[in-house]
């Protein structure tokens, strides 16, 4: 389908001869997803769709508690140092953005008055303003205003180099001006398709400046309101215990009618993804539990149980392997993993290429992922024109042993294969949960099968996906040869999720390692695909160069894609549970509600 006819389309819905639904239809036909055709609807004065859930309570509260389990349990809660999933899933509960996606890939206005477009002059006609109205009447917890003077400063905040925020790539290279207490304006350098990401979503949320002010830049970390939040949301701080607990009342003057249905707000950290399936599953203790990292065939057990049922959703998220091209063994200017060092092996492509032969991604499906992933080769898989129809995968053995041997790289007397007196011996690092620990084993025997040593490291998720600078065993440090996790995707478009593979967002002392580069490898070609991208309007061309810059990492086998995730949850029976899998769990929370 050309450009011309997608117009006709476009005029068919807008002269009303062709419905929404139809119009996303016939584009799902030619592979354009629903989250695309609804921006590509957007983009020519097509209103967006209102969210799909249907909220039926007609007051607000009456619902007792919400009991909620994140085992993987938050550290922090301000949501521009929220590099982990669990941090950012805790901080919506309390901060809001201007919009968020829904299931479908609308955008969804919470602290806005409505979603720019072109028809209600919110979207500039060259690509390089946005102007948002903001919603009348919201209060910050503390009984403050929410004003334009909040969302300047959350652009200041977060685009001082001083603070380290991890946010700070939707917001470097915009200016953003108040026009009144209830309208501002984001200016781009260069007309930018892609508009909808500062103040959008997981990087969009909002924080007050008289909280903040006194703590931008430098003393960023020093915040009380880093651990005790003050924001618009559904629910009120009551406590928390980093690692453990989080709690929260409602927020008796939230700004949506009827909203939220429920009292009390519980959010348990801790323990592992088979006793919280459990704990909703089985024993109906809890009301919800995240990311059921659990093998399939133990979550179908659970559920015979009939207290709860697996919700899953699909989305953008990739469990994957990095391969660290730096030394993590050789401290340079007070960091490990310093883009100063070269790996003294893993820095060999052939050995990288070996490597991503000795993964049996099909196994790993069927035998432990089942519902919860799709085997994969390409990082980037939804939405569908996004990815890469080049890169495939293959779990071949003897390949990789060929590829070594013509490589130079020779078994020793212990089996292990070496060159200029440097060993294949590699230490593997991913969460403490069984899904990984069991693929990492799946990986360690084919290694073996080849004269690869690995040793198996396994890092308890609170410590592993935390932004604790001090501490050695983040992911963002990679201070080990390969790690394994899941990234996710939070919005039905790549370019911000692609950013973490472009050489300024490299993880580093400077940044407090909340660089979203963690791999550190950079390629000047991968850098000029994605900046032409964030100017290019035509879709075709701006896929192809999106697409190209996930090629250039997989290609070098610097990430090896294991398996595309479906986001996975437990829930009770009489939840109703607004999931998107383009945004956090907790993006519509004030929505949820018991039948």
């Amino acid at each position: 389908m050309d450009e011309r006819e997608i117009r006709g389309l476009v005029a068919d819905v807008k002269g009303g001869t062709l419905s929404r639904r139809s119009f996303i239809q016939k584009m799902a036909a030619v592979g354009i997803t629903a989250p695309i055709a609804s921006q590509i609807l957007a983009w020519n004065d097509v209103a967006m769709a209102n969210a799909a859930l249907q909220y039926k309570p007609t007051k607000a509260g009456g619902g007792g508690a919400l009991k909620i389990l994140l085992w993987q349990a938050p550290t922090l809660l301000n949501p521009h140092f929220a590099s982990g999933t669990k941090d950012q899933i805790a901080s919506r509960i309390f901060f809001e953005p201007l919009a968020g996606w829904d299931k479908e890939g609308n955008l969804f206005p919470q602290l806005a008055a409505e979603i720019p477009s072109k028809a209600n002059g919110g979207l500039s006609a060259d690509g390089t303003t946005v102007i948002w109205k903001l919603k009348p009447g919201v209060k910050w917890h503390d009984g403050k205003p929410f004003t334009a003077d909040d969302v300047v400063f959350t652009w200041e905040y977060a685009a001082d180099p001083a603070t380290a925020a991890y946010t700070t790539g939707s917001y470097t290279n915009i200016k953003v001006e108040k026009i009144d207490d209830l309208t501002v304006k984001v200016i781009f350098k260069d007309p930018t398709p892609f508009w909808a990401d500062p103040f959008v979503g997981v990087a969009g949320m909002i924080i007050p400046k008289h909280h903040f002010g006194d703590y931008k830049g430098a003393k960023s970390r020093e915040a009380p309101g880093n651990l005790k939040p003050v924001g618009t949301g559904p629910y009120k701080f009551v406590d928390f215990k980093p690692g453990d607990i989080l709690t929260g009342t409602r927020n008796e003057d939230y700004h949506v009618k009827n909203q939220p249905h429920f009292d009390t707000l519980e959010a348990k950290g801790g323990g592992d993804a088979v006793s919280a399936a459990r704990a909703v599953l089985q024993t109906g203790e809890y009301d919800y539990a995240w990311n059921m990292q659990v093998e399939d065939e133990i979550l179908k057990r659970m559920e015979t149980g009939g207290r709860g049922k697996v919700v899953a959703v699909p989305g953008g998220d990739i469990e994957f392997i990095i391969l660290n091209t730096t030394d993590p063994w050789t401290e340079v200017d007070g960091e490990r993993s310093s883009v100063k060092t070269k790996h003294p092996t893993l820095s060999d492509p052939k050995v990288r290429e070996a490597l991503n032969l000795l993964i049996d991604r099909d196994s790993i499906q069927k035998f432990i992922y089942g519902r919860g992933g799709t085997a994969t080769a390409s990082f980037v898989n939804e939405p569908k024109q996004f990815k890469s129809p080049k890169l495939k995968y293959e779990f071949n053995i003897d390949k990789a042993n060929k590829i070594l041997d013509d490589a130079g790289w020779k078994k020793g007397a212990d089996g292990i294969r070496e060159k200029d007196g440097k060993k294949l011996k590699y230490v593997f690092q991913t969460s403490i949960n069984a899904p990984r620990q069991k693929t990492q084993a799946i990986i360690k025997q084919a290694c073996q099968r080849v004269g690869i040593d690995l040793e198996l490291k396994s890092v308890t998720a609170s410590v592993y996906f935390s932004s604790d600078v001090a501490n050695p065993d983040t992911y963002t440090k990679l201070y080990c040869d390969m790690e394994m996790y899941t990234t996710t995707q939070p919005q039905p478009d790549p370019e911000r999720f692609l950013n973490q593979l472009v050489s300024w967002e490299i993880a580093n002392k400077e940044n407090k390692w909340l660089g979203r580069n963690v791999s550190r490898y950079s390629d000047p070609e991968a850098d000029k695909a994605y900046k032409a991208a964030q100017k290019e309007f035509d879709p075709a061309k701006r896929a192809a160069l999106l697409i190209r810059v996930n090629e250039i990492f997989c290609e070098a086998n610097i990430l090896l894609p294991i398996l595309s995730r479906t986001v996975v949850g437990a829930s009770a029976n009489n939840l109703e549970a607004d999931i998107s899998g383009w945004e956090v769990t907790t993006w519509n929370l004030a929505a949820w509600y018991r039948t």
